[in-house]
């Protein structure tokens, strides 16, 4: 069984968790992290010859396309994650659209000809107050979506009956959820974030077991600034954004390790191929 590693390019001055002390017009002013934290990714992937779905900020793309070549030229498949990283149900439809279009146009001036088919909101902001951007997805050309987090256990996501494993929407996209464990009347995420941080390592493990004895493929999903120690902390911040974002964040890289070792890995495009060979559509960049 081979399961799904995803990693969400984008800075650690971008999260949400910190959206109230940090403005997006400073974004500038931060020292680049992403850039040194991706490569140390690519290279920790090489090793153990997995290839992922990097799901690129076109904020991102746009000031370091280089790196966008490097995850290409390494096999990764490349997605989008938006362009300004703002949450989907606080846009409008023609916000939304026009902030896919320069992530897509971001990724594909990067990258001339490459096919883009997937997409992933910041922070699974595709609840059920903001289905409709499915369909600016399927207007726009994309295949698949990642967005749809099936629980009702936090606070800014989340669609609580939403299907737990990949299906297809009635707008013709398939999604592909990350991960959840069925415990009692909810779901319960186990697949990656600071929840991969959180819970003990053996957690992830038996979880990853039981969704694979289910006869499914496990969805996992990362960032480059989890795997940053180091990093600026962001002392303004309220203890419980300081927590999200820091606990445990020195056990990222060792864990995912183990995780490498033990499970087989590949990109949605892959993994899931026998669902998306059925799709042939693929945003292009618009001339």
């Amino acid at each position: 069984m081979r399961n799904v590693l995803t990693i969400d390019v984008e800075e650690y001055f971008q999260v949400h968790a910190f959206e109230s002390v940090i403005r997006r017009s400073n974004w500038d002013l931060f020292p680049n992290r992403v850039m040194g934290n991706t490569v140390r990714i690519l290279e920790l992937l090489a090793h153990y010859d997995v290839q992922a779905t990097f799901f690129i900020l076109g904020w991102v793309a746009d000031r370091y396309p280089e790196l966008v070549q490097m995850i290409a030229e390494d096999g990764h498949e490349i997605a989008s994650h938006g362009y300004w990283h703002e949450l989907v149900y606080r846009q409008t439809p023609e916000d939304f659209a026009a902030d896919l279009r320069l992530s897509l146009d971001a990724i594909s001036a990067a990258l001339p000809g490459v096919p883009i088919a997937g997409y992933r909101a910041p922070s699974f902001s595709i609840t059920a107050q903001s289905l409709w951007a499915l369909d600016v997805l399927d207007h726009l050309g994309l295949v698949y979506d990642s967005s749809i987090f099936p629980l009702s256990i936090h606070d800014r996501y989340g669609i609580k009956e939403a299907n737990r494993f990949a299906s297809k929407t009635r707008r013709g996209l398939w999604e592909i959820p990350v991960s959840t464990i069925r415990l009692g009347k909810r779901n319960w995420p186990i697949a990656g974030g600071g929840y991969f941080r959180l819970y003990p390592l053996w957690v992830t493990r038996q979880a990853m077991h039981y969704i694979n004895g289910q006869g499914q493929p496990a969805v996992i999903y990362l960032h480059p600034w989890e795997f940053d120690p180091h990093q600026p902390r962001i002392a303004e911040a309220s203890w419980l954004s300081r927590f999200r974002h820091y606990v445990n964040i020195d056990k990222t890289e060792d864990r995912l390790r183990v995780l490498l070792q033990e499970f087989e890995f590949g990109p949605i495009r892959d993994v899931f191929a026998p669902l998306l060979k059925t799709q042939q559509k693929q945003y292009q960049l618009a001339n």
